[in-house]
């Protein structure tokens, strides 16, 4: 009977059938791109990315490190580098959990992996490899078509890049981290595939860590043409060095923009800069 005492109408056998395949069939979502609903980033570049992708009302929680994207202020913080509050990351249910790996430790990073949580690992080393990222995390979220924009975008731009700052030898560029202790990158940073597409080298390429400690003396002993620090007080250091070539050729300059730093879309405009100012350095 139905509800109400109403015997309830006959209904065609094929009706019957497309209400089973809409709504009883497990696994069929209502929406084909509805992608995941609550998603926690555990980076800033990450949170930057879902920004950029439009999808921004999905995040529910993000992994602190410098200033916050605007709009995101008020989302709950899950820490910072290196210290992931897990027990917070749990209570905002995620079904989707973005992970830079170096921005928790090893076994958090085992920790997340068990959660049974859907999660994807961004650590790109190349443009390539962040357009590539850019693509999944959209398809993920339930915006493939603007996450296969950014990406082509993003291709796209690394190309005329390269094509329009080549150079017949690529210029000798140290990129300071940090001054005490001392670091740099390694060449396995996406930063060093920013200075290639610039016509540049990062000196330390050869490094495998992703932020190896130098000192001095290893700087003196490869000779950049240019040293890009990240503060005044750094470039004035250098000052003590006038054996170094770039401090004949007064190239310790600025880095003309921190976005290089934060691999996500955004660092295709970051990278136009630099190639901008490295084109000014002779070598």
């Amino acid at each position: 009977m139905a509800p109400g005492g109403c015997a309830a109408p006959r209904r065609p056998a094929f009706l019957l059938l497309l209400v089973l395949l809409v709504v009883v069939l497990p696994g069929l979502p209502a929406r084909a791109d509805e992608g995941a609903r609550r998603v926690v980033a555990l980076a800033p570049s990450l949170s930057e990315i879902v920004v950029e992708l439009g999808a921004s009302e999905r995040l529910v929680g993000v992994l602190d490190g410098g200033p916050r994207p605007p709009g995101l202020e008020h989302l709950p913080s899950l820490g910072r580098h290196g210290q992931l509050n897990l027990e917070v990351l749990l209570s905002l249910q995620p079904d989707l959990i973005l992970l830079w790996p170096d921005s928790v430790g090893p076994a958090m990073q085992a920790q997340l992996r068990g959660l049974g949580i859907a999660l994807i690992e961004a650590q790109p080393h190349s443009f390539d490899e962040l357009a590539g990222q850019l693509a999944q995390i959209g398809a993920a979220l339930g915006h493939r078509d603007a996450g296969e924009r950014l990406a082509e975008r993003m291709r796209a731009g690394a190309r005329s890049l390269a094509a329009r700052y080549a150079r017949s030898e690529p210029l000798a560029v140290f990129y300071q981290v940090w001054d005490r202790p001392m670091y740099t990158l390694g060449g396995r940073q996406i930063v060093s595939d920013a200075l290639r597409l610039c016509g540049a080298r990062n000196v330390f390429a050869d490094l495998a860590l992703p932020a190896p400690q130098v000192g001095v003396e290893a700087v003196l002993g490869r000779d950049p043409a240019v040293i890009l620090v990240g503060t005044p007080a750094q470039a004035q250091g250098w000052q003590d060095w006038p054996q170094l070539r770039a401090v004949r050729k007064r190239q310790v300059w600025l880095v003309p923009d921190r976005g290089l730093e934060r691999p996500s879309f955004q660092m295709l405009a970051a990278t136009a800069r630099l190639c901008e100012l490295l084109s000014r350095a002779q070598p």
